[in-house]
């Protein structure tokens, strides 16, 4: 659902602005020490600041908060000390969604907000104020609007401002799109939702193949996934071209597996509860190919989404079946709750053979075996090529979704050898190592071309809310992604 905060620059002093914008609370951030700022707005306070914060024992580490009443003009508000820590992107991330948080139900909010990077702390406060809600609305609203003063006045913030603000707002749309319930939310829906983007502002073009034509074009992975479900596959296509000749040719990949209920390989159902969110690789690519125009990438993107769902019934593919995947490469199915990668293999396979990419990156909610190995804050990469790695590891890095490099283990491609296929679809026993096995037969279908892999099963949804995170999914990938193609 779209996020209704908005973040402006502002000029003069705090307490001038609070009073033209009629500002409930107003704001000033306290570095680590803490080091109690000069705050012309504490001038009517009958103590110190140094004396509030000692009282209080605040450290001034990011997303802390003391609160004391003011007076300014004719009016009482509130006054916040948010703690900033060193003022680095992640600190300024977390204290924006903090004071966010706090500001929920009021009007306006007045932050002093120090010299950083002024786009992480518009990132954390705007997806702190995201809300995926179907029904009544809750108690409090969001904060309507964050007025922000910095040192170096409104006027050089506004690119900051405009490039967080475009950066969140990708991100909640990968949320809601992994947010929506799998009973509205079909292939056919996640390919209506990605024709929203074709507009002459976002540069894009889309094209949906339906069932006839990935059959008729050999596209076996994602017709096997799809066949015992009454609502058949998609493979959305999205194509970016930037003004002015591009840089390279990137494509992205997502997993598109609107519900899975495992197949014939039935999940229990506890494990069936979250797996609406099983497309969220899908909709951070959605997501991404959106907000490229915006950001001014230069690179030529080309967006992949292998869209299916995953359910059992009398048409549904078997333990032991062999699929034909796009450009002819045999899988035996040996697990069929392991069909993220049989419906990213076609499209992967498809870019290599089709769409002459510089370099590819597939983005899935693959493994429990990423979760087990990273937990549930951190991304596992899988990369052919070094440089790539550093450079996405860079980018998640300074996006705030961390990624951590895991190893393509050779003797570990022994564990997907079929009797009767190609390769199988999940490792053999005597092996372990689950994600690295989903990961080696991923690499078998991108043609040696440069290719990374982000396995987000961990990272993509979150239990509770946490500086800029919020439950249910987010949109992990999408701030990672879109750092990394701006950098070109």
């Amino acid at each position: 659902m779209p996020i209704e905060t908005r973040i402006r620059g502002a000029g003069g002093t705090v307490s001038q602005t609070a009073v033209e914008l009629g500002a409930e609370v107003v704001a000033v951030p306290v570095r680590s020490g803490p080091v109690a700022p000069a705050a012309e707005v504490a001038a009517g306070l009958p103590f110190t600041l140094d004396e509030l914060l000692t009282l209080h024992r605040a450290k001034g580490e990011p997303g802390e908060i003391v609160s004391v009443p003011v007076r300014l003009g004719e009016q009482v508000r509130e006054l916040l000390l948010y703690g900033v820590g060193e003022a680095s992107p992640a600190d300024l991330r977390k204290a924006g969604a903090a004071l966010a948080r706090r500001g929920r139900g009021r009007a306006a909010l007045v932050a002093g907000v120090p010299a950083g990077d002024l786009a992480a702390f518009t990132e954390g406060a705007l997806l702190a104020c995201y809300e995926f809600k179907i029904g009544a609305p809750s108690p409090r609203g969001p904060l309507g609007t964050l007025a922000v003063l910095t040192e170096a006045g409104p006027e050089a913030g506004v690119q900051a401002i405009e490039r967080g603000t475009a950066r969140a707002h990708a991100t909640a749309l990968a949320r809601d799109l992994a947010n929506t319930p799998a009973g509205e939310k079909d292939p056919a829906w996640l390919a209506e939702q990605a024709r929203r983007a074709e507009k002459p502002d976002t540069g894009l073009t889309v094209r949906v193949r339906g069932e006839k034509e990935l059959a008729a074009e050999g596209f076996g992975g994602l017709l096997a996934v799809g066949s015992g479900s009454a609502r058949p596959p998609r493979l959305i296509e999205i194509g970016y071209v930037p003004e002015g000749e591009p840089e390279r040719h990137v494509v992205l990949v997502g997993k598109g597996i609107t519900f899975d209920s495992g197949g014939l390989s039935l999940k229990p159902n506890d494990n069936m509860k979250t797996m609406k969110t099983d497309m969220a690789g899908g909709g951070v690519v959605i997501a991404v190919m959106g907000a490229l125009r915006a950001l001014g990438v230069r690179a030529r993107v080309t967006g992949l989404v292998a869209a299916a769902e995953n359910m059992p019934s009398g048409s549904s593919m078997r333990p032991g079946d062999v699929i034909a995947h796009y450009g002819g490469k045999t899988s035996e199915v040996l697990n069929t709750d392991a069909e993220g990668r049989l419906v990213l293999a076609d499209a992967l396979a498809y870019a290599h053979a089709e769409l002459d990419p510089d370099v590819i990156v597939d983005v899935a909610t693959l493994t429990g075996a990423a979760k087990v190995a990273l937990g549930l804050r951190t991304g596992a990469l899988f990369a052919n090529d070094d440089a790539l790695a550093a450079d996405l590891t860079a980018a998640g890095r300074s996006a705030g979704e961390p990624l951590w490099r895991l190893p393509l283990v050779e003797d570990y491609r022994a564990a997907i050898d079929s009797d009767v296929a190609d390769i199988n679809n999940i490792g053999r026993g005597g092996y372990g190592g689950g994600s690295i096995t989903a990961a080696l037969f991923l690499r078998e279908f991108v043609g040696g071309r440069p290719w990374a892999h982000l396995d987000i099963a961990g990272p993509g949804r979150s239990t509770s809310e946490d500086a800029e995170l919020t439950r249910g999914a987010t949109g992990f990938g999408a701030r990672l992604l879109l750092d990394w193609l701006s950098e070109d």
